[in-house]
């Protein structure tokens, strides 16, 4: 029987809009001898951001729809339940959707795409039931790179650095937590040794709800944000996952709570996105932010609408120097919701259910959920 839950393994576990913003930069050079004073020049203003328009597409599936992966503004590919799988060449005027061959029982709660014809997909489910699967020919053909062999085991992300080295998160088991590693394209999956990671608080583990509980970042870096255990955390590397350490967040852990979706825009600021499966009516502390590359969190303002954040996501292209203040995207149950200054606040997006979300651009983005849902996003004038 599939599950529809978004969470672990567990039994337990059901498992005022802002104005457009233009950002005038000074460049400070250092003081030159003779001149007695700091000479400031003016450099050009930052790109401005809009409240986004929201469009819907047709994603020709009626599945529910988990995750995304936005390789370009033409090029993304979605996965979800049932072993179904869509991709659009065209920047979503239309879409192909497919199911994996005989896996068409599985969960495809993670995709990672290197372009329109490589992807992984990753499906969640206890033991067998975690699986990668990878195509180099847009989906003619499959191969299937990696089966769980652990009973308890149960996966929840996957994120590529380049196209030979990626990494898997998965629930604790026996007292460990389980996280993988490949630097040859996925042909092989390396467990990161009990002694190189954090030890579990409790149960935790992660939530499989948009494939967005890993985060990579070039250079070696990563995080995960973790939940359904004593207290939310987010673990960190800088050695490409082969050692990891904690952090722990101010937001509600539990259970059934914790940390959902992570994602960074650049070495040092990032946000996470969380909840409570068990307060799908409630605003709680669910947002946090750091400065400083994930070593110390502080609450964040909440987003527009109540339960959990199932997934958020940063927009490239802002948040870079000379760019606009990051602009976020995040969504869940509840419905979307969008931040245009990294967010400190935060204004609704739509009312309607999502599950994940993916950016290539501010003219670029895509939240998917229930019923096979699609709609794209822009932030562009």
């Amino acid at each position: 029987m599939t599950v529809r839950s978004p969470g672990p393994r567990r039994a337990a576990v059901a498992r005022a809009v802002l104005p457009p913003l233009l950002v005038l930069q000074l460049l400070v050079l250092p003081s030159v001898p003779g001149c007695g004073r700091t000479a400031r020049v003016e450099v050009a203003p930052a790109r401005a951001l809009v409240p986004p328009t929201i469009m819907p597409q047709q994603s020709g599936t009626s599945v529910l729809l988990q995750a995304v992966s936005a390789v370009s503004e033409d090029v993304v590919w979605v996965s979800g339940h049932d072993g179904t799988y869509a991709r659009t060449t065209d920047g979503g005027q239309s879409w192909a959707a497919a199911v994996v061959p005989e896996a068409d029982t599985l969960q495809f709660r993670d995709v990672h795409a290197l372009d329109a014809r490589t992807v992984y997909l990753l499906s969640a489910g206890s033991g067998e039931l975690s699986r990668i699967y990878k195509t180099t020919d847009g989906g003619a053909s499959w191969t299937l790179q990696w089966v769980n062999e652990e009973p308890q085991g149960f996966y929840d992300c996957l994120e590529f650095w380049d196209a030979e080295r990626g990494a898997v998160y998965g629930d604790a088991v026996d007292g460990e937590l389980r996280i993988l590693t490949t630097a040859d394209g996925g042909r092989t999956w390396d467990r990161v040794p009990a002694g190189n990671l954090p030890a579990p608080v409790g149960s935790e583990g992660g939530f499989a709800a948009s494939g967005t509980c890993l985060t990579l970042r070039p250079g070696g870096l990563a995080w995960v944000g973790t939940g359904a255990g004593d207290r939310a955390r987010v673990l960190r590397t800088a050695d490409w996952g082969g050692t990891w350490e904690a952090a722990d967040l101010p937001i509600v852990g539990g259970q059934a709570a914790g940390a959902f979706s992570i994602t960074f825009w650049d070495d040092e600021n990032g946000i996470v996105f969380g909840g409570d499966l068990n307060q799908a009516d409630a605003f709680t502390d669910n947002i946090t932010r750091t400065r400083d590359g994930g070593r110390t969190w502080t609450l964040a303002t909440r987003p527009t609408f109540p339960g959990a954040v199932y997934g958020g996501a940063h927009v490239p292209g802002t948040g870079d120097p000379g760019a606009a203040p990051a602009a976020l995207l995040a969504v869940g149950p509840g419905g979307a919701a969008y931040s245009l200054d990294a967010g400190t606040t935060w204004a609704p997006l739509d009312q309607l259910s999502y599950w994940g979300v993916g950016a290539a651009s501010p003219r670029a983005a895509w939240l998917v959920g229930p019923n096979g849902r699609i709609s794209k996003v822009s932030f562009a004038p």
